[in-house]
């Protein structure tokens, strides 16, 4: 990947420091969403290999994440709690997300370049791209610390509640898991919203 034009024209038009964020953890039935924000250095060459997080194998975005970290003018990492989730639905724990990565960058960023469809309520001006995070540098490389953030907290859970077997789904809704879910019921880091409408959606 290489940077995009759309990024070489978001800093011109207003400054060098472009924070791409993007974010992992809507679908699954436990655990956090995690976003991350990250402001690549602009006068570098984009670094071999970075792609869109679900492209890579576990061993490259490992090897990829140090890289952008080692380079990166700035990363901010930001949740929102199964909690959270739950009480505000996914949509908005996402933007919280999103807004608490952003947040947490040391340097503020120029503008902010999203994957997706625009966040009304990011409270952040941003731009935002469709697929942005396969076709733009700054956010793929967003979308590999945030993966890779998220999966080792999915997977440091794992040892407390290994009958879920997230060390290898990671939360995401396998036959495994469901199967785990209907024996020995639901735990903390369970997203109770999102199995209820599973269980609405099975009746139906």
């Amino acid at each position: 990947m290489r940077w995009s034009r759309c990024e070489s024209e978001l800093r011109a038009a207003h400054g060098p420091c472009l924070a791409g964020v993007d974010e992992v953890g809507r679908g699954p039935l436990a655990g956090p969403v995690v976003a991350c924000a990250v402001i690549m250095p602009p006068d570098r060459r984009a670094i071999r290999g970075v792609a869109d997080s679900k492209a890579l194998a576990e061993s490259q975005r490992n090897a990829l994440a140090a890289r952008i970290r080692a380079v990166a003018l700035g990363i901010g990492v930001g949740a929102a709690s199964v909690r959270e989730i739950d009480r505000f639905n996914i949509y908005h724990a996402t933007s919280l997300a999103m807004r608490r990565a952003v947040g947490r960058l040391e340097i503020a960023p120029d503008h902010v370049l999203i994957d997706g469809k625009p966040i009304r309520t990011l409270g952040i001006v941003h731009t935002a791209i469709v697929d942005a995070d396969a076709r733009c540098y700054s956010v793929a490389c967003a979308s590999i610390i945030a993966k890779v953030t998220r999966d080792r907290l999915m997977r440091a859970l794992a040892v407390r509640y290994p009958r879920y077997a997230w060390e290898r789904n990671v939360g995401y809704a396998t036959a495994e898991h469901v199967g785990a879910l209907d024996l020995w019921g639901a735990t903390p880091h369970h997203r109770a919203s999102f199995r209820i409408r599973q269980l609405e959606l099975d009746l139906e």
